[in-house]
């Protein structure tokens, strides 16, 4: 069913032109207890309602749903040590403070990468970004701060398919997307499902900005190339993050499109009494602080709602996990009571910069949704 309060309020996000479309999922002990889809999902260059299936390009939520699931599927299999210096698979990071660089502190956004790097304006191919990555100047040591970076997710990515010696998305459809029978969970979804898919960008000019800001001339570069990273077009059905359309529309970081539902069966196998796909001591390690003493409290690909400002809000415990997703997602899950909270909007699409920040409407659908479980009791 749907809730009227928290439909009202996203309506009233989406009058406010945060973004044109909302669905939302809030499920307690396996169940779904609340629903709903909002808005338009493609606005131009035509009009398409949202629905409860709608597809979206989920963005970072590939970091823990397929890259750090995987991860930690792997680790209690002994195919992957987290204590593993990266050097120990890629030889390219034997180098100064990167050979102290660990699988953890890939995971847990503790390395010392910078954030963001447009990969696709410094390589003339994919195969070149881990050389790139590895030749990157660290911006603090190993263990020093959290710093939220794609590029650890790049190379985990990069460390799955070299272990597996399978693509990514290989890997993800045998160990995760197959086993729970997911039909609309993709990298690259079908031309033919365009239709059911949220769009996302026109231009990707927030890209193109950050380029600029970091001094990247783009005059005669590929951003008038319609297969360029920097795309000038609607960017619908296709990954919106330049660096994983650039690396095929597969990457840790990036590429992963799904809808509410099938999030909601991916998140529940994080869940120890509702996994079918891992131990349940594994799925500790999605709740647990690694990085105490730092910043920002992180788990193994999720980062907890003890962290400052998190937005888990007020209303989810301090051990509950979630991330977001630029394009504007968001999965929270909050182990004790075993409660997942779904968002998925397109905030990206036609709007102009820069994009709202709608953390404080996560927050608020936190609460809202919250409110309604606990007068279940």
């Amino acid at each position: 069913m749907k809730s009227e309060e928290i439909s009202a309020f996203l309506q009233e996000r989406i009058d406010a032109e945060d973004f044109p479309s909302a669905v939302y999922l809030v499920a307690e002990k396996g169940e779904i207890v609340l629903q709903d889809a909002l808005g338009f999902a493609v606005v131009e260059p035509e009009k398409t309602e949202a629905k409860i299936d709608t597809i979206y390009d989920l963005a970072s939520l590939t970091k823990p749903l397929v890259t750090g699931f995987l991860c930690a599927k792997l680790s209690v299999q002994k195919e992957i040590n987290l204590a593993d210096k990266i050097s120990k698979y890629f030889s390219e990071f034997d180098k100064n403070e990167k050979s102290q660089i660990t699988v953890e502190n890939l995971l847990t956004h503790t390395s010392g990468f910078i954030a963001w790097q447009p990969f696709y304006l410094i390589a003339n191919s994919e195969s070149e970004i881990l050389n790139l990555i590895a030749a990157e100047p660290l911006e603090n040591p190993p263990n020093a701060k959290v710093v939220y970076s794609d590029l650890n997710f790049i190379v985990l990515g990069l460390l799955l398919e070299k272990i597996r010696g399978e693509s990514l998305d290989e890997i993800a459809r045998k160990e995760i997307f197959s086993p729970l029978k997911l039909e609309k969970t993709y990298f690259n979804p079908p031309p033919e499902l365009k239709k059911q898919i949220a769009a996302s960008e026109n231009d990707n000019g927030f890209e193109a900005n950050l380029a600029k800001e970091k001094d990247f001339d783009l005059k005669n570069s590929q951003i008038c190339d319609p297969q360029s990273a920097i795309r000038n077009r609607t960017v619908w059905g296709e990954v919106h993050d330049g660096n994983a359309w650039f690396m095929n529309g597969v990457s840790g970081h990036a590429g992963l499109f799904s809808n509410a539902f099938e999030v909601f069966k991916i998140a529940q196998q994080l869940l120890p009494n509702q996994t079918k796909l891992l131990k349940s001591e594994t799925c500790k390690l999605f709740c647990t602080n690694f990085t105490k003493g730092l910043n920002e409290a992180r788990s193994i690909a999720f980062q907890l709602a003890e962290t400052k400002d998190s937005t888990a809000g007020e209303a989810l415990s301090k051990d509950s996990f979630g991330h977001l997703g630029f394009t504007g997602t968001s999965l929270w899950i909050e182990p004790e009571t075993e409660r997942i909270f779904i968002l998925l909007t397109n905030r990206t699409h036609a709007r102009k910069l820069p994009f709202a920040n709608i953390n404080p409407t996560r927050r608020k659908f936190h609460e809202l949704a919250a409110k309604i479980l606990d007068k279940r009791k």
